[in-house]
């Protein structure tokens, strides 16, 4: 039997953030990591002979500055961010520049106005919001000093702002993401482009209520600090994993893969070490579950230690995965009609209106695919020429809609599926069927079985006013801590959510840092 400070299981971003900012603080630390190899969601695979895969995600759009500046992630980037560029399938391309459309060709000038002004508007709000990520919430009952600061700040900031932002502020919280891009734009393109990122990942479509939230979550993000930002980080998304490992092992933390936990260790309510499933025991008076709340207590943990009720209200977090992750391998960079070839290496949204987001939304809603998708593409190898043989080219897309729970079932769906998403790219990109080397279609069920993610949900449960702040994953387990003393969550699943933020992690690591129940 050996022992540690603590023990963080899960070498995802999240857990290697937690683990560096425990050993940096003076913990001695082991990571476990059930698969072979360290990064979670962002592992790589080889998905053809010569063609790799680098995750899941296929570019940066929320990395936290503080935690990357703190933890000494090395993760340089292009000094331009990259460009949105979104296809209708008319032959017209309207691009966003810089952090989120601070310049927009392709559109009138008064659409830009219109644009800047909601733009204005929008980050100004997700500011508001943002002041809550670098902490954990609130604790209702239990306000901190340091809550009462950050209310005083937000207040403060709306005040400066006057009365009319104040309202519009409260009005908005809780909108539609098509209302309020309809009382600003026209433009049906852009339009589209604000319903696809305010519903990505989530089960709602740009008409539920409160779908606005998702358009602020990735508002919240940004990089070098413009808000809205995104980039791929030089030596492209496969370089994210390794600096987040280096980081860890440079504070010192222990790391062991192919290292599953079968048992966390728990006796009248306080944690006490792991078991692994070859039968090891690790002791440690610290706990930190990186890995997704469900599996953490409903697998791992003994019910009777946290309790009837925390148990159901974990078993009732909603977390099925709404989106596929297709890779493509070909065998030339494809050629999208309205594209200009220095947008190539951005990202590529296909997209017509808000109303596609919608009507392809409808379906998920009664356990079926959308037969008209909506998807984001990248071309990976672009930036990480290793991806593809000389020659060659990868293709990243997340499509939705693709309901974990499919009616029909997705051994008999993802042919069909699959067969829809290909004719929408050669709707958009004539001949590149006849390019194809291979394709890859993950569904919410393979993304469940690659990556050990219930319901194939990358956000570990739905960024929705229900299960954010004070609420994610529950009331009981929403600041890190759990039921049972020396247990704390920080991955995705809890505050202040998923992308690769790295924020859960470095937040429950101060959190026990500080001095937390342990």
């Amino acid at each position: 039997m050996t022992s540690y400070d603590a023990i963080v299981i899960g070498a995802g971003h999240n857990g290697l953030a937690a683990a560096t900012r425990l050993a940096k603080g003076g913990r001695r630390v082991l990571v476990l990591e059930a698969a072979n190899e360290p990064g979670g969601a962002m592992r790589g695979r080889e998905f053809s002979p010569g063609f790799r895969s680098a995750g899941l995600a296929h570019l940066v759009n929320r990395l936290d500055s503080e935690v990357a500046r703190d933890l000494g992630l090395d993760l340089a980037g292009d000094d331009r961010l990259l460009p949105t560029s979104v296809l209708d399938g008319s032959g017209r391309a309207v691009t966003l520049h810089g952090a989120y459309g601070e310049s927009i060709d392709g559109v009138s000038t008064e659409e830009e106005a219109a644009f800047a002004a909601m733009r204005k508007k929008l980050v100004f709000q997700a500011g508001l919001l943002k002041r809550f990520l670098r902490r954990p919430p609130p604790q209702i009952g239990a306000i901190s000093l340091g809550d009462l600061s950050t209310f005083a700040a937000t207040g403060f900031s709306l005040i400066r702002k006057g009365r009319s932002e104040g309202r519009d502020f409260l009005r908005m919280l809780l909108m539609n993401v098509a209302d309020v891009s309809d009382e600003y734009l026209t433009d049906d393109c852009l339009k589209g482009l604000l319903a696809f990122d305010a519903t990505l990942g989530i089960h709602l479509g740009p008409r539920s209520p409160t779908s606005l939230l998702g358009l602020y979550y990735r508002l919240t993000g940004d990089v070098a600090g413009r808000t809205g930002g995104q980039f791929v980080p030089k030596g492209g998304m496969a370089s994210i994993a390794p600096a987040f490992l280096k980081a860890a092992e440079k504070a010192g933390v222990t790391i062991r893969c192919g290292a599953p936990v079968g048992r966390i260790l728990a006796d009248r309510g306080r944690a006490s070490g792991v078991v692994t499933r070859d039968g090891a025991e690790i002791t440690a008076p610290v706990i930190v579950s990186a890995i997704h709340p469900q599996t953490t207590f409903l697998h791992l943990v003994d019910p009777a230690e946290s309790g009837t009720g925390f148990v159901r209200s974990v078993k009732n977090v909603r977390s099925h995965g709404n989106v596929a992750k297709l890779d493509l391998a070909l065998d030339t960079i494809p050629n999208l009609e309205g594209l200009s070839a220095d947008a190539r290496s951005g990202r590529i949204v296909l997209v017509r209106s808000m109303e596609q987001v919608e009507t392809a939304f409808n379906p998920a809603k009664y356990g079926e695919f959308s037969p008209d998708p909506v998807m984001e593409i990248t071309l990976p190898s672009l930036a990480d020429p290793p991806l593809a043989p000389s020659g060659g080219c990868t293709l990243s897309a997340l499509v939705q809609y693709a309901p974990y729970r499919l009616k029909a079932g997705w051994e008999a769906g993802k042919p069909a599926f699959l067969k829809i998403v290909l004719e929408t790219l050669e709707q958009h990109a004539p001949g590149i069927g006849k390019s194809i080397v291979a394709a890859d279609l993950m569904t919410p069920v393979d993304i469940e079985a690659e990556y050990n993610l219930p319901g194939g949900h990358w956000h570990h449960g739905e960024l929705q006013a229900d299960q954010l702040l004070v609420n994610r994953p529950t009331g009981a387990a929403s600041g890190y801590s759990t039921p049972i003393e020396g247990l704390y969550l920080a991955s995705a699943g809890a505050h202040p959510g998923g992308g690769i933020s790295g924020l859960p992690g470095w937040n429950a690591a101060r959190h026990i840092l500080s001095g937390a129940r342990a």
